[in-house]
């Protein structure tokens, strides 16, 4: 796989988990606890998990294929656990 083609793949599942992410956080979260639906949080709450998983080891895999140091690989992880994180590290490092 070229450089060009995991850097898009890895745009993708940060896109991706950003998305799921903010679904979870903004429509499934008070689905279940304002209307009593918790559905939503079992399906989306799955699919972003393995996004996030998706995005850690893609973190890191990009930090060796982008020859990141220590604080930009840090500062990527880190910004999978904000709701607005992974746009950030897609605009602003890939």
């Amino acid at each position: 796989m070229t450089l060009d083609q995991q850097v898009k793949t890895f745009k993708w599942v940060s896109i991706l988990e950003g998305v799921s992410f903010l679904v979870l956080l903004l429509i499934a979260m008070p689905l279940k606890y304002i209307w009593e639906a918790p559905q939503m949080v079992e399906v989306v709450g799955m699919l972003h998990g393995i996004l996030f998983v998706l995005y850690v080891l893609g973190a890191f895999w990009m930090a060796k294929a982008l020859e990141w140091n220590l604080k930009t690989l840090f500062v990527v992880c880190i910004s999978s656990v904000l709701p607005l994180g992974p746009f950030y590290v897609e605009k602003k490092y890939l």
